[in-house]
């Protein structure tokens, strides 16, 4: 299915349907979580990144993309296990959660706790018009409100540039203490700290071993990779023309989570690199189900729930369809192309 959908296809049939009655169909063992195999996780990704490097040493230059995809696709599974950490379903005891989660953060100076806060919202609000902090989509009166400069930037994010959209979401947001709640600056503070001097202490380091092409050859090129991939899978997974951003009168936490995420199939590698982050509808209903259950439990979905989930397969024409198409927010057909705006 394209991002050219009709407006019947994305009118909610089922306003009685609740997402708590999706979550008890789910049988629950795949809720369990599993010391084995959370910490094998860790250690396939940590051996996986280290590969990555080592392959970055000694490639020679004509290599070296390949070597930065590879890597920077790795470190992405970094992001997932600490994704996991985030929802508190790898591990039972919160400390070792957050543990693992700043560590894993680290190498991506992305801090942990600023990341969880707000990704939270996100699943809290999922395609929520106006609440929601993934991709929402301006209204018309807002884009052409805005300076010509901003205008320019949204384009760049909601079309081709958008592999870029998840480092403007990284700056923009996780360093602000203003985004946060007077209960929840503490532990804000706490990982902008953690980074601020992990960073402080491993960019001189780096530079002063490897010069300054080391700082881009064996960081910033890998960082940018796993930038793409995280920009790739949240504007993938929640953007189409069939999949609508409700207003807060009109939101259902059963449409959003079950019909308003969809489930995108990659090349092998990269699923399981990063751990199966593209089973995304399954994560969306419960965020307690852990990454290694994702896809057992969207097979079982399927069965009852078939009807209301969408799947797509990463290509050029899908990102064509999206980058071309889904740009302003419309309130029928749920968005409008900035060509179709003017």
């Amino acid at each position: 299915m394209t991002a050219t959908a009709d407006r019947a296809s994305i009118t909610w049939s089922n306003p009685e349907l609740q997402l708590k009655d999706i979550i008890k169909s789910i049988p629950k063992e795949f809720f369990l979580k599993n010391r084995i195999k959370a910490w094998f996780s860790v250690i396939f990704n940590v051996l996986a990144v280290i590969g990555g490097y080592v392959f970055i040493a000694f490639s020679p230059w004509y290599l070296l993309p390949v070597a930065w995809l590879f890597t920077g696709t790795a470190l992405t599974g970094f992001f997932v296990l600490a994704h996991d950490c985030g929802h508190r379903s790898f591990a039972n005891r919160r400390w070792v959660n957050d543990l693992v989660g700043h560590t894993l953060t680290l190498p991506l100076i992305y801090p942990f706790h600023c990341w969880r806060i707000l990704h939270n919202r996100h699943h809290a609000h999922t395609n929520k018009h106006g609440v929601d902090n993934a991709w929402d989509p301006w209204e018309l009166p807002d884009y052409e409100g805005r300076s010509l400069p901003l205008k320019w930037f949204y384009q760049a994010m909601r079309g081709w540039f958008w592999f870029l959209g998840s480092i403007a979401h990284w700056g923009i947001l996780h360093f602000n203490l203003n985004e946060f709640l007077p209960h929840e600056k503490s532990k804000a503070k706490l990982s902008i700290t953690v980074v601020v001097i992990f960073a402080l202490i491993f960019f001189p380091t780096l530079f002063i071993t490897t010069g300054f092409w080391g700082v881009i050859k064996f960081w910033l090129m890998p960082w940018l990779f796993y930038h793409f991939w995280m920009s790739t899978f949240t504007l993938v997974h929640h953007t189409a023309g069939d999949i609508q951003f409700r207003p807060v009168t009109q939101w259902s936490a059963a449409e959003a989570q079950l019909a308003g995420t969809v489930h995108c199939t990659y090349p092998k590698w990269v699923e399981v690199l990063c751990h199966d982050i593209n089973v995304h509808i399954p994560h969306h209903v419960s965020t307690a189900i852990p990454s290694y259950n994702l896809r057992k439990t969207h097979e079982y979905m399927k069965d009852q729930w078939g009807h209301y989930m969408k799947e797509r397969v990463f290509s050029w024409e899908l990102m064509h369809d999206i980058a071309d198409k889904c740009h302003i927010y419309d309130a029928e057909k749920a968005y409008k192309s900035f060509e179709e705006s003017k």
